[in-house]
């Protein structure tokens, strides 16, 4: 049973202008294309096809808005890295997220899903910027952590741990096993439960 029984969908956008409205509290997820975004979405929120998951990686180019409670949202971000998009595509990009996390009163913490075989890459560093600049605590999930031996896993967290600092938290994760859900879902809620005060 999902702790989210009223989640849904509520648009998509395309410029800040269609953004939904600015008020109770958001939380922001991101990753590479094929990092795992869309699977740990719907782990996390205990629901199939909740975010959909695609074999073509980079499905992602629009914001996501999803009702997760009454006036408490999750937001999907485009998945960034994907290759078979022009340059234009990509500038268009940056400066959404520019807007997005400089304009959103409401956002109040970024889950950023990371390959844990892949670790942190350039384009993960580009939304941590994004993050630190405005402030914004952020949640590392280390996915498809079942494709590791238990040890890798291991030091591939407390690498990436050593590597980001106080600049956000990390864990273990992965939508195959479940492994993490309950401690990303405390994460996610400890997010939402941020007041507009702060």
């Amino acid at each position: 049973m999902s702790q989210y029984a009223e989640a849904h969908f509520i648009k998509s956008a395309n410029a800040v202008s269609q953004f939904v409205a600015d008020e109770g509290t958001e939380v922001a997820v991101a990753g590479r294309s094929n990092s795992g975004k869309s699977s740990a979405i719907n782990i996390i929120v205990n629901r199939r096809q909740f975010a959909r998951t695609s074999k073509t990686p980079g499905r992602t180019q629009l914001v996501n808005f999803f009702s997760l409670r009454e006036q408490q949202r999750l937001v999907d971000l485009p998945g960034y890295g994907f290759a078979k998009v022009s340059d234009k595509m990509r500038f268009h990009w940056r400066e959404l997220m520019a807007d997005y996390f400089e304009s959103r009163h409401s956002l109040k913490g970024l889950f950023l899903i990371v390959d844990i075989r892949r670790q942190i890459t350039a384009f993960d560093e580009q939304m941590l910027a994004f993050a630190e600049q405005t402030g914004l605590p952020t949640h590392v999930l280390l996915t498809k952590t079942d494709k590791l031996k238990r040890g890798q896993a291991a030091t591939a967290l407390l690498e990436v741990r050593k590597k980001l600092g106080d600049i956000a938290t990390v864990q273990q994760f992965s939508a195959l096993t479940r492994l993490g859900e309950d401690e990303a879902r405390t994460k996610l809620d400890e997010f939402l439960a941020l007041s507009e005060h702060q």
